[in-house]
């Protein structure tokens, strides 16, 4: 089962996953990505007619092949390498945060055995309600520390992107 399948989601108390002060952080991390997702297709749209006019008629399939290629290969790397950097964010934020748990060493070997579930590992039953509450609440800040920094280096990727964009496209001269 992956993080963000709605059963997952379903399961979960309703509460509120964030202090007063970080929602609006939240919120516009939240239409960034949105945005970026929306501008990616329609960016390709867009600037591929105007590759095509500039090359001649034998070149523009080949120059959509590389472009459709290369988008893909980025989308892939990047779901890759951010998901490595999330799961080691979240396990070294999840040992801090455990370690300052009492917890008998039997229940965190069980615990510890299921990090890579991220959000979705299973407290064992033989927890107390308060300690229970504890892991809880260690499992979902070590959460939401490793999606800040995904969102964080997406967002400045974002941003060197735009900035090379404008570095490295030169602009017609109007006639």
């Amino acid at each position: 089962m992956q993080p963000c399948d709605e059963g997952v989601i379903l399961s979960s108390p309703a509460a509120a996953p964030c202090s007063a002060a970080a929602a609006p952080w939240i919120l516009a991390a939240t239409i960034l990505g949105s945005s970026l997702a929306f501008i990616d297709g329609s960016v390709v749209n867009l600037a591929l007619p105007a590759f095509q006019a500039e090359l001649n008629e034998e070149r523009a399939g080949t120059a959509s092949g590389i472009n459709n290629a290369v988008s893909r290969l980025a989308g892939v790397l990047s779901i890759a390498t951010l998901g490595v950097l999330m799961l080691a964010s979240f396990n070294h934020q999840f040992s801090f945060r455990l370690s300052e748990i009492d917890l008998e060493p039997r229940i965190r070997h069980e615990i510890d055995e299921q990090h890579v579930k991220l959000a979705a590992i299973e407290i064992p039953s033989g927890v107390d309600s308060p300690l229970r509450t504890q892991v809880q609440r260690a499992i979902d800040d070590s959460f939401v520390a490793g999606f800040r920094l995904v969102v964080f280096l997406a967002s400045g990727l974002a941003a060197l992107s735009a900035i090379n964009a404008k570095l490295l496209i030169e602009s017609k001269p109007k006639k």
